[in-house]
């Protein structure tokens, strides 16, 4: 048999594959391929538990990684952005070594699937849900780091967004470990890849784009000005202007302020909002004029008294 060592190929598993953990002896029966990330295949599996997925890799410091992320996500209290952690083992196969993690299987709608039947309403519920355990994350110090919409599941009754890849996840003050170039602020030279909750909201603004248009966009040279102008284009996406512009401009420090100024939006307090900061504006440039003018009469009188 020849083995191509590219990694892809050495974890493409055949349905039907029966692996069993070395030191813990569980089977599990590959039924179909899930998805793949930057290090390892995820398999839908058949257990004694029922269906599972099953990540499976060469790159054991990856899959450590990974399994030490998702016991973390299960300590944030009211989180169930991550899935539940089953079990994890080695398992040897013509020659190769491999290691695995097994984890709840997270059944439900992609993301983009689920606004494309629901419609633009229910967009702004999954992100102000999103945003509110994203706050929670954030609070016990780490950053999501690789939101997109194939990471994310929408399940039934309650629809819940779940995340299904936490390979991106990093402590805070770190490097962003996994990213995807359109959700990055860094591609769009909005900043840095620096772990910090403004990275992960920036990623977030990115994603309620998406989900409107359904549609990604190559960036142009001026990033922030040709992101703005999208959201403007759309006639339904501009109500949300101000906190998707804060966002993109990394102005938020918290996931929950995003989340509050997203619903007001929704509320259509926006313009309130706006027009409330106009005004103070304009009574602030009055106070300003006013007092400069009074100097410069003080001035004037002192210089005439001389």
């Amino acid at each position: 048999m020849i083995i191509n060592h590219s990694w892809k190929n050495q974890c493409n598993l055949p349905s039907g594959t029966i692996v069993q953990g070395k030191w813990n002896k569980q089977n599990y029966q590959i039924m179909r391929k899930l998805g793949e990330g930057a290090n390892g295949v995820v398999y839908l599996a058949n257990s004694k538990r029922g269906y599972v997925a099953l990540k499976i890799s060469n790159d054991s410091f990856s899959i450590m990684s990974e399994v030490n992320v998702l016991k973390e996500l299960a300590k944030v209290q009211g989180s169930v952005l991550g899935p539940s952690l089953f079990d994890v083992d080695d398992w040897g196969r013509y020659g190769i070594h491999y290691y695995y993690y097994v984890m709840e299987y997270i059944h439900g709608s992609d993301l983009l699937s689920f606004i494309q039947q629901k419609g633009h309403s229910w967009a702004v519920v999954m992100i102000a849900q999103l945003l509110d355990v994203l706050d929670k994350l954030h609070q016990e110090g780490w950053i999501f780091g690789d939101i997109k919409p194939e990471n994310l599941i929408v399940t039934k009754s309650p629809a819940t967004i779940r995340c299904i890849d936490v390979g991106g996840t990093t402590k805070t003050g770190r490097a962003i470990k996994e990213f995807t170039e359109f959700y990055d602020r860094g591609y769009w030279g909005l900043g840095s890849r620096k772990a910090e909750p403004a990275y992960d909201l920036f990623s977030v603004a990115l994603l309620m784009i998406h989900l409107f248009y359904q549609r990604r966009f190559t960036k142009k040279e001026a990033g922030h000005k040709q992101l703005v102008d999208i959201v403007q284009s759309h006639s339904e996406l501009r109500k949300y202007e101000w906190p998707l512009r804060r966002a993109l401009g990394g102005e938020y420090e918290s996931a929950q302020v995003m989340r509050t100024e997203l619903l007001a939006a929704a509320r259509g307090e926006q313009r309130v909002q706006k027009t409330s900061i106009n005004k103070s504006n304009i009574l602030e440039t009055s106070m300003m004029i006013f007092v400069t003018i009074m100097i410069y009469i003080v001035y004037i009188v002192q210089s005439l008294s001389l």
